[in-house]
């Protein structure tokens, strides 16, 4: 089966578009240092009966749909989407002013979109969502403080007792495919002085923030850092977390990332890619210097030689999906085309930390053991996506590697790195949860419910110190800290972490899917509109939904079951019985992941198991609370609860043939919500790699032509060993539907097949990409999850001119500039228009034009009076605007006010730029104007 996807080289989207014309845009783009925004006219109501700050431009297959932003958007790490209500309409490009966001919009799907939202990570960014009013359904005052869990037998946030040291390193910066402008290779390390042998490592890398600051000013999104400014030092945000695992004994490195945050707006993959050869690189220079340590930097000889047989990676935020991808290509080489490091692997990863982290390929690697930490308040990936690190993996791989999810309540997503947290960062920094309109109950800062900063760094020490004891010295008795055994680490007081797991010692039984038959209750769709099927309709949940139903590129996804149930008396039953019976021989109990509504307290069911011969045991009765939440956190999260087979065993069950659990309420009403139900035994087995087929889709670049039309094939590579299966999303152009289809892969086989047609033109336009995605299934490892056929402009980019229509006006009037094209375009023609200097002559000044054209196109106010041309603190002041598709021309106007003071003529000039597609700047036509007194 294949299937054609055909492309026609006509209007498209704007040049914000670029090769992502019909993809997803993958995050925020860096703003432009200095600009204020665009023309003033995006941000009146629009028509259409579009909210404020909403506009369609274009026409036919070039139309837009345009959202502009009061303020420029920070850089962080959740990507842009837009909604219609609930419904996904597609993630827009973000123009380089960091305010405009556009989203082809030339589909049946557009039709009626008014209730238009803007979201990033589960929260609303746009004007009326960011203050908005709780919604109805879900109550926002937290439920009782629990009692605290009881002390793990170890605490692994306790101080060893080696000596340390901490130093810093800078090699020279590195080439990464598909970046314009080379990326820093340089490190801060910490690591014992005075520990005996080769010393095992753990690598950290940061998230996705801005990349460079003015002292005492303004951040900046710009690549190398431009003179007087300097780069963020988000590398140095770990030091307290390094510090404990070097008096424990490793040797710790925590890398730089500028670099990719700068440039990684353009990638398919959001970067994850980049980010794995950057750690990569460093891991190869570990190992030279393990190896020869005489050429090694002073800070790194100064450290206890390096083990890379024991590496443990942590990733923040875009950093973990980071150290995700380099954990499988350590085990899976990826294409040369796509890498950055191709030389030996000569390190072992033994497992992941990752912090608040993204997941947008969804697909995590099944045979590093991980942890994800989970922050409640986190306002950056505030839908919590990382949960997909352990769910992601049920079923792909052998199960043995050990995947726990940390739930740490009150924590945000900044103030794990000390260097984005207001007070220690030396650049300009916030909390990244959003007050609203009035203080949230749970994550409000001074809550009861809310860490500071210093506690949640504490907290997010601990735990990773955890991992590593796990993980890589293989100490079994901090396991119950990460796996759902309710243990704490009273290091991390007065945090409170919950945990859950999948993989290690559990055994598959009871995974909700639509084989599964339920009796009182139903098997739900993790990912579907249809309020009938999905797990939480839309509205019923309140805010974010649950971590665990994060959703991804389609909606809605198959193969992403749970089960819900909701009664109003106690007594009745709910059957789970699988499609066949399952094995919980040699299981100490029966392990559910379970959730009930956030802030409800004291649900009971009680839990028993009925084997083939219909013979039946209560295994106990659990009980499962709520955790802390309101509308603006993500608070749908599995409690993990065990029962002993004890019962079972003394019933005289057969263990080998259980056909069916029984979930029955012991509260007189409620709802619940089961993931899965695993026999449970304790320890932490040896993990072998299983060699899993690996699948990575490309990307073909080709010129769109002048005529006729050609049929190209999306170019997909699978290697290693073996067959496994996926499952395969094609986009149907025009729509927010996919078509998906399972699919068994093996190296050599053409199983993956989608033609995309082609047809030429001679008109300019953006480049069009038409793409497919995949994600695991069964017995594959899926590296590049999205690639496509990208049809290029060919076209050259019509000429422009700029002319006077009132160059030389009276005060109260306004100056106007015709801006012309020699030929209409296929695209929107975004153009930057820069006030510069008058180096002859006096200059016209804030106070010589229109304030409330002042305040909506720069934010500015008239006082002090300052030249246009130095009205900002940095940069140069810009005018956004922007030819529509098919039409040639359009006016740039300044209006100016008369006022009663006599002054000689004053003048402006401007310096107009144009984009090509790379969104590299053009120098344009330079015009002047003139103001004179009106008496």
């Amino acid at each position: 089966m294949t299937t054609l996807i055909r492309v026609t080289r006509v209007a498209t989207a704007t040049m914000a578009v670029l090769a992502l014309a019909a993809s997803a845009a993958p995050a925020l783009a860096a703003p432009v240092p200095g600009s204020p925004g665009p023309f003033s006219g995006a941000r009146a109501a629009a028509a259409d009966g579009l909210p404020e700050g909403w506009q369609f431009t274009g026409t036919g297959n070039g139309r837009q749909l345009v959202w502009t932003s009061a303020d420029t958007v920070p850089m962080g790490d959740a990507r842009v989407e837009f909604y219609d209500g609930d419904r996904l309409l597609g993630r827009p490009s973000a123009g380089p002013d960091g305010r405009t966001f556009r989203l082809r919009a030339d589909g049946a799907r557009f039709a009626g979109a008014t209730d238009l939202r803007v979201v990033a990570g589960g929260r609303r960014l746009d004007a009326r969502g960011a203050a908005a009013a709780p919604q109805s359904g879900r109550t926002t005052v937290p439920s009782a403080q629990e009692a605290p869990l009881p002390a793990n037998a170890v605490d692994p946030g306790k101080a060893g007792n080696y000596r340390t040291a901490d130093g810093a390193y800078t090699l020279k910066s590195v080439k990464l495919p598909g970046y314009a402008a080379p990326v820093e290779m340089r490190a801060t390390v910490v690591g014992p002085t005075n520990a005996p042998g080769k010393r095992p490592v753990v690598l950290f890398l940061h998230g996705r923030h801005s990349v460079c600051y003015i002292p005492g000013g303004e951040l900046g999104g710009e690549w190398p850092c431009k003179n007087g400014t300097k780069p963020i030092p988000s590398e140095r945000g770990y030091l307290q977390s390094q510090k404990l695992l070097a008096s424990q004994g490793y040797v710790t490195v925590s890398i730089a990332a500028n670099g990719i945050n700068a440039q990684d707006h353009l990638a398919d993959d959001a970067g994850a890619q980049a980010r794995s050869s950057l750690v990569r690189l460093h891991l190869a220079r570990w190992a030279d210097w393990s190896a020869d340590r005489s050429g090694a930097p002073a800070a790194v000889r100064a450290l206890a030689p390096a083990d890379l047989s024991r590496v443990m990676l942590v990733g923040h935020s875009r950093g973990g999906e980071g150290v995700n991808r380099a954990a499988l290509d350590s085990l899976e080489k990826p294409p040369a085309s796509q890498d950055g490091y191709r030389g030996p692997v000569r390190w072992k990863i033994r497992g992941n930390v990752l912090i608040g982290p993204t997941v947008f390929g969804q697909n995590p690697v099944p045979d590093v053991p991980s942890m994800t930490i989970l922050p409640g308040c986190d306002g950056d990936v505030s839908d919590l996506q990382g949960q997909i690190y352990a769910d992601g993996t049920r079923g792909v791989s052998r199960g043995a590697a050990l995947h726990s999810s940390v739930y740490m309540v009150g924590a945000n997503h900044n103030f794990f790195n000390t260097e984005w947290t207001p007070g220690q960062a030396a650049a300009p920094a916030d909390d990244d949860f959003w007050p609203g309109e009035t203080p949230d109950p749970v994550c409000g800062v001074g809550k009861k419910t809310r860490l500071t900063a210093a506690q949640q760094q504490t907290a997010g020490a601990t735990y990773i110190a955890a991992a590593a004891r796990l993980f890589v010295a293989g100490d079994d008795r901090v396991r119950p800290l990460l796996d759902g055994s309710n243990r704490r680490a009273p290091s991390a007081d007065p945090a409170r972490v919950l945990t859950h797991a999948v993989g290690a010692h559990r055994t598959p039984a009871f995974l909700p899917d639509p084989t599964t038959t339920v009796t009182g209750g139903r098997v739900c769709a993790q990912i579907d509109p249809d309020p009938k099927r999905a797990c939480l309709p839309s509205g019923e949940h309140g805010g974010s939904p649950s971590p665990h139903f994060a959703s991804w590129e389609t909606m809605p996804e198959p193969g992403r079951d749970a089960m819900v149930m909701q009664w109003s008396r106690a007594g009745s039953p709910v059957t789970v019985r699988p499609a066949r019976p399952v094995s919980l021989a040699g299981a100490e109990s029966l392990a559910l992941r379970v959730f009930v509504p956030p802030n409800t307290t004291g649900t009971k069911l009680d839990v028993t198991v009925v084997d083939a011969a219909g013979k039946r045991a209560t295994l106990g009765r659990a009980t499962v609370d709520g955790l802390p939440g309101t509308e603006r956190t993500s608070s749908y999260w599995a409690r993990e609860v065990r029962v002993p087979l004890a019962a079972a065993v003394r019933a005289g069950l057969d263990l080998k043939h259980v056909k069916s659990l029984e979930l029955t309420p012991r509260t007189a009403s409620g709802k619940a919500w089961l993931m899965d139900a695993w026999g449970w035994r304790p320890g932490t087995p040896a993990v072998k790699p299983a060699g899993l087929t690996r699948v990575d889709i490309g990307r073909l670049q080709v010129k769109e032509g002048d005529s006729g039309t050609k049929t190209y094939r999306i170019p997909v590579q699978v290697t290693g060993h073996g067959s496994g299966q996926l499952r395969l999303f094609v986009p149907k152009p025009g729509t927010d539907q996919t078509t998906s289809r399972l699919v068994t892969v093996r190296p050599g086989s053409q199983a993956i097949d989608v033609p995309v047609s082609v047809t030429g033109n001679t008109r300019f336009g953006s480049s069009i990409s038409s793409d497919i995605f995949v994600k695991a299934v069964r017995g594959v490892a899926v590296g590049s999850h999205r690639g496509g056929v990208t049809a290029l402009n060919d076209d050259p980019m019509p000429k422009v001119t700029m002319t006077p229509v009132a160059g030389d006006v009276v005060e109260g009037k306004k100056l106007t500039w015709r801006v012309a094209l020699s030929a209409v375009s296929d695209s929107d023609m975004m153009y930057q228009f820069d006030f510069a200097k008058v180096t002859d002559g006096t200059e016209l000044s804030t106070k010589d034009v229109d304030p409330v054209w002042l305040k909506e196109t720069f934010d500015q106010q008239p006082d002090p009076e300052r030249p246009l041309s130095k009205m900002l603190a940095q940069g140069s002041p810009s005018l956004w605007f922007h030819i529509p598709a098919g039409k040639l021309r359009t006016d740039v106007t300044v209006p100016t006010v008369a006022d009663r003071v006599r002054e000689p003529a004053e003048t402006v000039r401007g310096q107009l730029f144009m984009y090509d597609e790379q969104w590299n700047p053009k120098p344009g036509p330079v015009v002047t104007g003139t103001v004179r007194d009106a008496s």
